[in-house]
């Protein structure tokens, strides 16, 4: 009798099924005993820097990963078990809050400019209008329309492996922007506008996102 491997279940049809713990060693004890179902005060002091983070959210329409970003503190500590943080305008394609209205798990995954190191938060997140929260998550002079308050179910510091294989904050990784497509090049090809309106375009879209945050 073939024995069961969790790994194996659910592989697409016409895959090859892999035993991952036969291809990959074991985690570390010291790793295993940094997923904790809290915060500490470690982790607490990594939000009040943290600037930046992609939000996971999912429903049975699909996935999404948002990014999010404000000033260093933007995610609030409410307690050990509770982080909180403001819904900021963006595209308004919504896709974040609808999937939180069917399905409230969601993954947190916090990038910290010049470290070499993330941190990750799992929990279940609900959308709250309370008063007092929109005050608490204000930024700028602005109150925003929704606070989502996520519910924390484990929380892990990750390597920062990637940022070296990616070169990330090497100053000679940054991009030129010349030599990719601009926004308004992109929008005009989709959206079937002259070429002479692509500057027109990429100077309301750089204004944009540099000035109207709130």
């Amino acid at each position: 009798m073939t024995s069961h491997n969790p790994s194996q279940a659910g592989a697409p049809h016409g895959t090859e099924a892999i035993d991952l713990d036969r291809l990959y060693a074991p985690p570390a004890e010291s790793i295993l005993k940094g997923v904790l179902p809290e915060l500490t005060d470690f982790h607490a002091d990594y939000l009040r820097a943290a600037t930046f983070f992609c939000l996971a959210t999912g429903s049975s329409g699909g996935l999404d990963a948002s990014p999010r970003g404000g000033p260093p503190g933007f995610v609030q500590v409410l307690d050990a078990r509770t982080v909180a943080f403001a819904d900021w305008p963006g595209n308004n394609r919504l896709a974040s809050l609808r999937n939180l209205e069917e399905d409230a798990r969601v993954a947190l995954l916090f990038l910290f400019p010049g470290l070499e190191v993330f941190l990750r938060i799992n929990g279940r997140a609900r959308l709250s209008r309370a008063p007092e929260l929109l005050a608490r998550l204000a930024e700028s002079g602005k109150t925003p329309k929704l606070g989502v308050v996520v519910d924390i179910d484990e929380t892990l510091f990750h390597c920062g492996k990637a940022v070296n294989r990616a070169r990330l904050w090497a100053a000679e990784s940054q991009l030129d922007r010349a030599a990719l497509p601009s926004i308004g090049r992109m929008k005009a090809a989709v959206m079937g506008l002259d070429e002479g309106q692509v500057a027109q375009v990429d100077a309301h879209y750089t204004h944009a996102v540099r000035h109207d945050l709130y």
